[in-house]
């Protein structure tokens, strides 16, 4: 599996924009999760976002707080994310990112943290309650063990803020394309555009967008403004949740298909 940085770098030397898939770890099961991981592995997600359910989920939108939400009622934990990360891992070549919280980071503390989700083979973190000025204690051990943090940049920051998050942000930059929670809308802001085209003046770093990006379509319009990744988050895990688990996997199957395959 190789790093959050490598991945990135080798679609871009190949003109290829990156898909990273969200789903909800533990919902409806782990047994789902593990099916789910390996088949958007086969079906052309380039890097893979696996949420750790969390029981208040500031940033999500009613459908992944409903999942989470579902998940924890089953008594999921970190500690079974990460035996499912390290099981699975070994079989996908996808990257994949933990999405958390910062309030189990600091129960265990960072550097016991990251050497636990690192030994689990987890290549990436997303802390969407993290402050910039308070990333420094994150991103230095991450960085020495390996582990790429990514901060997210919000719709409403300011350009000097939107430069220092730039520079610290590791991986890729996180631009969240609405103002509020994650969930599925029916277009994408036309600010994005602008917003990556002030961030392309800051850095050459790669920079995925997401938060309300649900169709090809939408998909589509992101890569051309110039995003190098296009986050789908609520759309995958509404859709792994309808039906059956059978029902779902297969959903998610060939929904990773046709988003990949739109920004070819």
């Amino acid at each position: 599996m190789a790093s959050v940085s490598d991945c990135l770098k080798s679609l871009r030397d190949r003109g290829e924009c990156a898909l990273i898939p969200f789903i909800t770890a533990g919902d409806p099961d782990l047994e789902t999760t593990a099916k789910a991981l390996q088949i958007l592995d086969k079906s052309g997600a380039d890097l893979i976002e696996l949420g750790v359910p969390y029981s208040d989920p500031l940033a999500d939108g009613p459908v992944i707080q409903a999942a989470a939400t579902r998940a924890l009622q089953r008594g999921i934990k970190l500690e079974d994310v990460l035996h499912l990360v390290k099981t699975v891992g070994k079989e996908i070549k996808a990257p994949i990112i933990l999405f958390t919280y910062y309030n189990p980071i600091y129960y265990r503390g960072a550097n016991s943290f990251l050497k636990l989700v690192a030994d689990a083979g987890v290549r990436g973190l997303v802390v969407p309650d993290l402050p910039l000025e308070e990333a420094q204690s994150l991103l230095k051990p991450a960085s020495e063990i390996g582990i790429d943090v990514t901060l997210l940049i919000a719709p409403t920051s300011p350009e000097e803020r939107i430069h220092a998050i730039a520079q610290q942000s590791q991986g890729f930059i996180y631009l969240v394309s609405v103002t509020g929670v994650t969930g599925m809308r029916s277009q994408v802001a036309t600010r994005v555009e602008e917003l990556l085209s002030t961030i392309r003046q800051t850095t050459d770093k790669p920079i995925g967008v997401g938060f309300g990006i649900s169709t090809p379509e939408q998909a589509i319009q992101v890569k051309q403004w110039g995003a190098d990744a296009v986050i789908v988050g609520s759309a995958f895990v509404k859709q792994l949740a309808n039906g059956t688990p059978e029902q779902g996997l297969e959903s998610i199957g060939k929904f990773c298909y046709s988003l990949k395959q739109a920004i070819l």
